[in-house]
């Protein structure tokens, strides 16, 4: 399988939830844009409530989510391209990286210093948990029992659709 397919079929997948939930390409409370690195839902209450009557219906939310659509559709052709879909996450990609850098970024030159990088919050946690026998190490075991759990996790979170590793 080559890569293109692979990451058109991530673009595909990631465009396609954001089509239904309306979630994926929302503005962010801080005004950045995107997702705010895939942790919760990062749209306001008011944004979804369009009008205003104090709940969110599903008309609203499936509005929301043909707005994504269509703002993705450049051509206005009622279809996805993967040239679209990607010029989509490359857009978004792009807003995630400026707010990174606006957040992260402790002396203004308008660049991430190994030291200014956030620090990854589960790594250690994560680590501890594939080395179930406390050695300090995983082995090739441990490895492949943690990648088969990342994968059904994986596949729990598609509902078993998409694209198969």
């Amino acid at each position: 399988m080559n890569k293109t397919y692979i990451i058109t079929g991530v673009v595909v997948a990631s465009l396609g939830i954001a089509a239904t939930s309306a979630f994926a390409f929302g503005p962010r409370h801080d005004g950045h844009g995107g997702h705010g690195g895939g942790h919760g839902m990062n749209i306001s209450f008011e944004e979804l409530d369009t009008d205003s009557d104090g709940q969110i219906t599903q008309s609203e939310m499936q509005a929301m989510g043909a707005a994504r659509f269509d703002e993705a559709d450049t051509d206005g052709n009622g279809v996805l391209s993967a040239e679209e879909l990607i010029a989509k996450a490359q857009q978004q990609a792009g807003k995630r990286v400026t707010g990174m850098i606006e957040r992260f970024d402790k002396d203004g030159d308008g660049a991430l210093s190994r030291d200014e990088m956030p620090k990854p919050r589960r790594a250690g946690r994560m680590f501890d948990h594939f080395d179930e026998d406390g050695s300090g190490g995983i082995s090739e075991q441990e490895f492949d029992e943690a990648k088969a759990q990342m994968g059904e996790r994986r596949k729990g979170h598609r509902g078993g659709h998409g694209p198969k590793d």
